[in-house]
Parts: structure tokens; sequence; C-alpha cells
């Protein structure tokens, strides 16, 4: 499971306008052989005015001494003591997070780890960064456009690991509906929940500034033209309360589930 936004999956179980930019691919000299190129597109089926996602590949097997140098990134304490995986998924995202800055504004940032374990954003700018298995991106908006955007990358779980984990991450309710599906779709399923509830912590996270865990929202619908909606269980503030509902999408591509939660400015 993804490390971005520092938090593990068992950490969250435990208590828990499109751009219209065409894809473009950039490869300046700072790009290191592990992460050799970053693309601006939109892999999500609904595009979002003023949002920038940049992603790239990344491949842990080619990182070098140097490469965090050479990239002007100054890796963690944390990372530093880290394998070459989770240094190279650091490397991959912040290069994206930075490249997603310069194409939303122009600024030069890296976001870096705050107390909370979220990167640090400037405070006009949303953003989020995810990486799962050779796959790395980052989305940015400015805030007085979108409020919260939470994004979140999973490789797609076999059928055992979605049943060994769903007690974790469903609720009753959703599990009822889980157990009265098609059983070839209970790993997609359970994925697609674990990754939209990710997104939605990394969402209203920053707003809130309380945390929630897995039983805290409900799934409650989804279709196979990526959309979906999901419902808070909890009450967070007086805007985000038990009951609230909001939207979401999500796409399915080599293996990966990607979702994202947007919040309006």
């Amino acid at each position: 499971m993804t490390l971005d936004w520092e938090f593990t999956a068992n950490r969250f179980c435990a208590r828990r306008r499109g751009s219209g930019r065409m894809p473009g691919m950039t490869r300046p000299s700072t790009l290191p052989d592990c992460c050799p190129a970053l693309t601006a597109h939109w892999p999500l089926p609904h595009g979002l005015a003023d949002v920038v996602l940049v992603s790239s590949r990344f491949d842990p097997q080619k990182l070098i001494d140097g490469d965090f140098q050479r990239c002007l990134i100054e890796p963690p304490a944390s990372i530093q003591r880290s394998v070459a995986k989770r240094q190279t998924e650091f490397l991959a995202g912040r290069l994206c997070a930075r490249e997603a800055m310069r194409q939303l504004d122009g600024r030069s940032h890296v976001p870096l780890i705050g107390e909370d374990r979220a990167p640090v954003w400037p405070e006009d700018v949303t953003g989020s960064i995810t990486h799962s298995t050779g796959w790395a991106a980052a989305i940015v908006a400015r805030k007085a456009d979108w409020r919260g955007l939470g994004l979140d990358v999973e490789q797609l779980m076999s059928n055992e690991r979605a049943v060994r984990l769903a007690g974790e991450i469903l609720t009753p309710a959703e599990m009822q509906r889980l157990n009265a599906g098609p059983e070839h779709q209970a790993a997609t399923l359970v994925t697609l929940t674990f990754s939209l509830k990710e997104s939605l912590f990394k969402a209203l996270y920053p707003i809130v500034l309380k945390r929630f865990y897995f039983e805290d929202a409900e799934l409650l619908e989804w279709s196979d033209d990526g959309n979906a909606r999901l419902r808070l269980k909890i009450d967070l503030s007086a805007e985000w309360h038990n009951g609230k509902e909001l939207d979401a999408q999500f796409s399915v591509q080599d293996g990966q589930l990607l979702s994202l939660v947007a919040i309006r400015g």
C-alpha cells in the first residue's frame, strides 16, 4: 500500500478545470535515470479546471548516489535512512510536485514533510502526492479554486488480500454490499474503497485538521465510468458533518487504481 502523505495503510486502518493541456514530456538535465521523464496529463475521467497533475515512472534499481543532490532536493533524515525503493518513490513524488507547481504558477517549490507527516505546500496552494509500484504523481491547484485535493494510487489487490483486509477497510453496510455483489468484483471494490477513503482523508485533513479513519466514511455508489460518491459518518466540523456527501472519481490502468477527491474553493 502507498506511503504518500507519509501515512501507512495500517496507521489509517488502526484509528483513523482539466487543465486542457495535452500530455507533455520534459526531461531537463536534472532528472535522474531512476525517474527519467515527467508527464503533465489527466488520467482521470473528468477534467478539473485550474488543476495541474504531473506523473512519472520510476525505477529504484537505477537510483544512484548523488541523485537527490543533482535534483536539488534535500531528503529528510527518515528518507536518507530508508531503502532504495522508498528513496526513489519519495524523489519521484517530489519531482512531480515541483514540476506541477512550476506549471501552476511558475514557482519552484519542493514540499517538505510537516510535523503531521503531510507535504507542506505554500499557504495559497493545495496539493497531494501519491505513489505506488513504479509510478508517482502530484496534483496542485490554487486554494482560491480548490480547497482540498486528495490523490491516491493503489495496486489492485488480489482476491485473497481483498478478503483478508475487507474487515479493516469496509463499514458494515459496505461489507453487506460486497457480499451481495458478484465475487469477481470483490478485489476491485475493496481496492476502490480503500483508495477513495485515502483520497478523502488527504483532501479533508488540511481543512479540518482532525484525523479520521476508515470506519468514518462510506462509499455509497460507484460506476464503471469512474464516478463515485462518499458520505461522512463522523462530525469533523460544522461544515463537514455526519451525512455530508462528496463526489469522487477514479480510473484503472495497468493494474493500478487512481482516485481523486476534489473540494471546490
